[in-house]
This record gives C-alpha cells, structure tokens and sequence, in this order.
C-alpha cells in the first residue's frame, strides 16, 4: 500500500475518535441520546456535510471523513458484538420459548411491510422488479439501534425487548434469502433457480449445526483451559476467535454474519465463562457500535434532502406510519398485549441497517438505478435518526394509555385480609425479605409483573400473584386497606415510583419500604411517599466494607459498631 492510503487510513481513525471522545459526549451534555450523537456526528463530518465543502476550504479535509466505505468494516463488527452480547442474555430455552413470536409477529411483520411497500412504490411508477426490493429493504427494522437503546434501558429481557428481538431475530435471517433474490434478479434466463436455492438451504443449515457442534463440544473446554493457563488475555483472544469465528461460518454460507455471532453468544451463554465476556467485552462494543451508527449518518443523502424534500419527507412519513400499523397488529396478535405492541411497534417503524446493504447489492446488480438508491437511503437514514424519538414516545403513549386498561384483579382476593405484608417484586431481594418475615409467622401477599419470575417462585412454593403494584386496583385486591406495611423491591426506578406513588395515594398512614439504587433515586422516592429508602449502593458498601475489616483481623463485635455508625451518616446524607 502508499504512504497517501496510510495517511487517509489514519486522518479517518482521527476524525472517527475525535468524534466518539469530544463531539458524542457534548450532544450527551445536551442529553441527546448517545445512538443520535454519533449519527449526528457522523452527519456533520460525513462526504455530504463538511466533506463537500473540502475542495473549498482544504482545512476541512482534516475534520472530516474521506473514505467512509473503510469504516464499513468496524461497523460491522459491532453489529456482530451487540448480537453476541445479546445471544449471552438467552438461553436456547428462552430462545424456542420465543418461536411463536419469532415466526408470528416477525413473519407476518415482514410479509405485510415488504407487500404494502412494494405496491406503494410500484403504484407511484416504479419498475415491478425495483419496488420489490425497496419494499424488502423498507420492511426491515434497526436491530443495532433498538437493540443497543433497550439494553441502555436495561429493558432487553423484558416484554418489550423479547417482543422486538423476536421480529428482528426474524428479519435478520430474512437478509440472506433476500440478497439470494437480488442475485438471481441478476442472473441470466438459463440460471436454474431451484439449484440455487436447495445449495442455499443446505449450506446454510450445515453451517448452523457446525456451529452448535463447536459450542456443544468444545467451547467449554477451550474456555476452561484459557482460563487456567493463561486468565483474562487469553479468554478475551478466545472470546474474539468464538465471535468472528461463528460469524465468518454464517456468512460463508450466505446468512448474515450477526446470526453466526448470535449463536455464538447463545452457546457461550450456557457456559461459567458467561458474566465475565459480558464485561470484557462493552468497551469495544460500545465504541465498534459507536462507528457504525456514524457511518449511517454518513450515508444520509443530504442533497436529496434538497433536491426532493417532498419526495422524501412524504416517503418518510408514510413508511413510519405503514410500519407502526402492521407491526403493531403483528405483535398484538403473536407477541404480548397492546401496552407492549405499541411500544414495540414505535420502535420497529423506522428502517433499519441492511437497507443499506439491499439497496448496495441492488445497485450493483443493476436492479436500482442511483437515484431511487439515493432516496430510499434517505429515508432510511432519516428514520433510524427518529428510532430514539419515536421509542420515547411509543412509551409515553403506553403509559398514558395504561389507565384505560379494563380492571384487573388478582387469583385470589385478599381485600378482607388485615395485619399483612405486601411485597412487590419477588426477585431475589423480594425472596429474601419473604423468607425473614415468613420465619416470624408474618402473612405474605407478594405481587410480581414477570410471568417468568412468576412461575419460578411458584415452583419454589411461594405463593406469589401476577399484577402490577402500581394500580389501585391491584393493590386493593392484594389488600392495602389492612396491609401493616407495603414493601417495594423492584430495581426498575420508574416502576419503583408508581408503585410507592400509588400506595401512598390510597393509605398514607402505612409505612413504605423501598429499594433505591442511589442517592438521587432514594430523594424521589421520599417525595413520592416512601417512608424508609434502601439504597442499594449503600448496603453493597456496608458489606464490603463489613468483610474487609474482618480480614484485617478485627472482631465482630467492631465491625459492626463501625459499619453501625457509618450507616447512619449516609442515610442521613441520602
């Protein structure tokens, strides 16, 4: 290679971390999310904002990206880690607990956006061949935005999350069978297109059991004996082999490389090695991931924006509001209630990465001439700008929709029920607490919203009923009008406050205990009603601190005077 390419290479790598260190961190002082800093970012230093204006101004060359194409690359990379991180989150259990979700609400989501696209495009005068690929490109969704903000959120493993990564688990196998299509659109009338698509098959899920066999086989022992000879070096070598590995078999076999790091992810999943790859690796996820979201800022046409706004804003208008309606109606029918449907729904409307990749492939085979790439890429990209927005407000309308939801009540009802302890959230805090006032013959009625935790508590032998503590309704079938003390242990902090707000609202004379994960949070839970704030942080302090002092060889009876006295400074300070 020249020396000119190694100096282009490096100016871009400057560019690219001047932007993740200076530029992201002040749209997140002015508290935009930290996806539309970097696209934003990747907007402003892209070829079509200050990158146009080089040839002007030479300066700018050095503030600005010259080869955006040589980042594609590192973004993927990160689409890879993010669905490995996620494939840690499930097990295979979860995962074909998921199957109808997966095949309903993702199959038909698909099916129906790709149909009623494509007939939109074909009607305003597009080629049949053409609006057939701007629909399949158009139907799928951002499974690195969406994924990455629930995870953010810590909301991944719940309803929403599952609900979502259930239709884009399902798009993204759908790439490679639509990328198998755009290749035979470019195929000559000889081509035997049933060949095609058996070795297509076939690879593809020769690839897929390779992968599980490695998993199933080997990776433990492989991770096992890194460990022991060589520690974290080694197991982070390792980690990176398993992904890029598992993702290279995939894509050789014409399906997406972040299926392969998915699996990968799920197999690692199952193993000891699970806790400690997750926190190896979110640095590099988060600034690989970082790369690719400004990489699609670059690819926003902003001369289009100039050229054809109405074309492109009335595109963009018209695809959210298409893809809202048929994804909600698909979740609604496969994947959970209406509150969860159009959560999910607002964030599955927007356009995802691989429109990028169908439109490239496109292009190349000719199928798409470079106008119509251009618009649909603008679109795209405008809407994937829009995914944080539009999340937060398809979560204010399902809470301000929630009070219209019909009444619900608990299995049992226990409103007659006095001299009783409520606790909501039975994890493993609320667990605990249950099992100490159980042992001094306390009556226990235990509220949980997860079905999952649910059952599992229910096969340890709790008793423990599925509702939200923060509606009325709830909490007086559970018995609030004689409850002695309402407990709250869930560590969702906007969950937490309803809950204590609701309670408070119905009996303010009852005593209110309550986790809180700091500071902060405990001063709102206080305005909220709560008569006693645990904050976590604190007590994780107590006991730290609690074993330290008993290795230095101190006795029990001045551990605890100390720690006695320490506590009571920093809950008055909180």
């Amino acid at each position: 290679m020249g020396g000119h390419g190694y100096d282009v290479l490096i100016k871009d790598a400057l560019v690219f971390l001047f932007a993740a260190g200076v530029v992201v961190p002040v749209f997140r002082y002015l508290r935009l999310p930290t996806v539309v800093g970097f696209m934003l970012a990747g907007v402003v230093l892209g070829p079509y904002a200050l990158g146009s204006l080089a040839h002007v101004q030479p300066l700018l060359e050095y503030v600005s990206v010259s080869d955006p194409e040589a980042a594609a690359p590192f973004a993927e990379l990160g689409i890879m880690f993010l669905l490995f991180l996620l494939g840690l989150e499930f097990s295979f259990g979860k995962l074909w607990s998921m199957k109808r979700a997966v095949f309903g609400a993702g199959g038909l989501q698909a099916a129906l956006s790709a149909a009623v696209i494509a007939g939109a495009v074909y009607w305003a005068g597009l080629p049949a061949e053409a609006a057939i690929i701007c629909g399949l490109a158009l139907a799928l969704s951002s499974t690195a935005i969406v994924m990455q903000m629930l995870v953010e959120q810590k909301r991944a493993a719940r309803p929403v999350g599952r609900a979502a990564l259930s239709v884009l688990l399902f798009q993204d196998i759908l790439v490679a069978p639509i990328l198998i299509f755009i290749g035979f659109l470019s195929m000559g009338e000889g081509a035997n297109v049933s060949s095609v698509l058996v070795e297509a098959a076939v690879n593809g899920l020769i690839a897929i059991a390779f992968i599980m066999l490695i998993g199933r086989f080997a990776l433990r022992p492989m991770f096992r004996l890194a460990a022991q000879v060589g520690g974290r070096d080694f197991l982070m070598a390792l980690t990176l082999l398993t992904v890029v590995g598992a993702a290279t078999i995939t894509a050789t076999a014409g399906l997406s490389l972040a299926l392969g790091a998915f699996l990968a992810g799920l197999l690692l999943g199952e193993t000891e090695f699970k806790h400690q790859t997750e926190v190896d690796l979110e640095p590099f996820k988060g600034v690989l991931l970082g790369v690719f979201f400004m990489t699609v800022g670059m690819a926003l046409d902003l001369p289009s924006l100039v050229t054809q706004p109405g074309v492109i804003f009335g595109g963009l208008a018209a695809l959210l509001a298409v893809k809202f309606l048929i994804a909600f109606v698909a979740c609604r029918l496969f994947a959970g209630d209406r509150l969860v449907s159009i959560e999910t729904a607002s964030l599955l409307a927007p356009a995802g990465e691989f429109a990028f990749v169908v439109v490239a492939a496109a292009g190349t085979a000719g199928v798409l001439d470079a106008g119509t790439s251009g618009r649909i890429a603008a679109i795209a990209g405008l809407s994937m700008l829009l995914i944080p927005v539009l999340g937060r407000l398809g979560g204010w309308a399902a809470s301000w929709l929630e009070g219209d939801e019909p009444e619900a009540h608990l299995d049992e009802d226990f409103s007659d029920m006095k001299g009783h302890v409520i606790i909501a959230g039975f994890g493993r805090v609320g667990e605990t607490v249950a099992r100490i006032l159980t042992v001094e013959d306390t009556e226990i009625v235990a509220l949980e919203r997860s079905a999952v935790r649910l059952v599992q508590a229910r096969k340890g032998g709790w008793q423990v009923f599925l509702g939200d503590a923060a509606r009325p309704e709830i909490l007086h079938s559970a018995g609030a009008d004689g409850a002695r003390l309402f407990v709250v242990t869930v560590d969702d902090v906007a969950a937490a406050e309803a809950m204590v707000t609701s309670f408070h609202r119905l009996h303010p004379d009852v005593p209110i205990v309550v986790r809180a994960r700091d500071h902060e949070h405990a001063a709102r839970l206080r305005l909220a009603g709560a008569t006693h704030v645990i904050p976590d942080a604190i007590e994780s302090g107590m006991q730290m601190a609690g074993r330290a002092l008993t290795e230095f060889g101190y006795d029990s009876e001045t551990v605890r005077s100390r720690l006695a006295a320490e506590r009571g400074e920093e809950y008055q300070r909180s």
